[in-house]
């Protein structure tokens, strides 16, 4: 599931774009942000590190492994690491702090299969010039639902209006906080830079966005010529950034402690490739991942016609990719699986595991994501929990399994309940 609003992912901050930038730290700031590196260093120098990062490299590498299992809270983040605990008054160093606290509690608490690194990742400092047309929210509140007014409401006269959003690097502000990192917390961390530019490279999301879904879904019917039209767009635009982001050597490996597709981690011995370049890094040296979760209520044959072969030629472009994330996949299968250099597949909680065991076997990833409602209760019932673990892992014994909990919006203000299903995943995990 989306959420447009997070700042950050398990692959860390994306931009630093909307954040009072004051590069200025207190006294008590630095001793803060400075203790919590050193607490990170600490964590990611245990021996258990390497071995989970041998862990996901033998899985994503299509190794047998007992089942991985990995838990981002999303949301639940902010009942795990309240705004009350920050210490720093910079709201720079508040992210910061944040994001270091959520590696300490992933390391001494959740204990998951996460690698903890020795390193922070600075993102480059961007805007977009965006599309031409302002998308545009409804909300029922300030933290309630919202709906987006579609901006393209006659594609003969709207259409025209869209242009290719371009990407503006501000390297000045970027490399001052890179700078700042460094003088920080360098002689801890590694300081990184590194940008995140995308979570998904599915286009339904931005088709629906300037269209509305019910028209999306008329449209196929009514008005197919410009559907193919407007997905040719978004395809070329998709493109367009991925060429700029390469010509530019803008891009960063995700071939290792990186969050990858819908769950899981990058770590594999067969990226990035023979012909790599470090230099000038290109999207044939990293995972690709794209999902069309939107369009769930048109039939299969629609999507193979509609959305499959623009998702094809931008897949064709990575060495390895990752595919779905809400939505199930095996009405689907017959176009996914032509997805070239297909790995890692998502099977949602409103997935049949029984029916993708089946599918997948033992050719790809199969990336199970139990359902996170039992998690937001004020307190789980861990009876019912392992009995769907268990279940879940002796269904998928013969496949290459990771189970992923996340698209957790709350959990019921109590944090334990993360900290117990990654024990009692770990645990079954271990026992299959």
């Amino acid at each position: 599931m989306r959420d447009p609003s997070m700042e950050q992912t398990a692959a860390g901050l994306s931009t630093t774009s909307g954040i009072d930038a004051r590069l200025i730290a207190s006294s008590h700031e630095r001793q803060v942000i400075r203790s919590l590196a050193y607490t990170v260093l600490e964590l990611a120098s245990r021996p258990k590190e390497e071995e989970k990062r041998k862990l996901w490299t033998n899985h994503n590498d299509l190794n047998k492994t007992r089942p991985l299992v990995f838990c981002d809270p999303e949301n639940g983040w902010n009942e795990i690491i309240t705004q009350d605990q920050i210490v720093c008054s910079n709201p720079l160093l508040r992210v910061w702090e944040m994001a270091l606290r959520k590696e300490i509690f992933w390391g001494n608490d959740m204990k998951d299969d996460k690698v903890i690194e020795a390193h922070f990742y600075v993102p480059y400092n961007y805007s977009t010039t965006g599309w031409g047309l302002r998308e545009e929210t409804l909300r029922t509140s300030d933290e309630g639902s919202c709906i987006w007014i579609g901006k393209i409401n006659d594609y003969e006269q709207d259409l025209p209006k869209l242009t290719f959003p371009d990407i503006v690097i501000d390297y000045e502000k970027t490399n001052r906080v890179v700078d700042f990192a460094n003088e920080l917390l360098g002689d801890i961390l590694m300081v990184k830079l590194r940008g995140v530019w995308w979570w998904s490279l599915g286009m339904t999301w931005d088709y629906i966005k300037f269209r509305s879904l019910e028209n999306f879904m008329l449209d196929i019917l009514m008005y197919p010529e410009y559907v193919h039209k407007f997905m040719g767009f978004l395809c070329e635009a998709t493109h367009r950034k991925l060429n700029f982001l390469e010509s530019n050597h803008l891009l960063a490996l995700n071939t290792g402690g990186s969050y990858v597709g819908s769950g899981g981690f990058g770590w594999t011995t067969h990226l990035p490739g023979p012909d790599f370049d470090p230099l000038k890094i290109k999207t044939i040296n990293m995972w690709g991942f794209s999902e069309s979760q939107e369009t769930i209520g048109i039939d299969p044959e629609a999507y193979g016609e509609f959305i499959f072969p623009y998702e094809k030629t931008i897949l064709e472009r990575f060495g390895l990719n990752c595919y779905g994330c809400c939505e199930p996949i095996e009405p689907r299968w017959q176009f996914v699986m032509q997805f070239p250099h297909l790995r890692r597949v998502s099977v949602s909680p409103w997935a049949d595991v029984s029916k993708m065991t089946e599918l997948l076997r033992d050719e790809y990833i199969m990336s199970v994501k139990p359902s996170p409602t039992p998690l937001s209760m004020s307190t789980i019932d861990e009876a019912a929990i392992r009995k769907e673990l268990r279940h879940i892992m002796q269904q998928t014994r013969n496949n290459h399994v990771e189970v992923i909990m996340k698209d957790n919006h709350t959990l019921g203000k109590n944090p334990m309940n993360v900290v117990n299903w990654c024990r009692l995943a770990k645990q079954e995990a271990m026992n299959l």
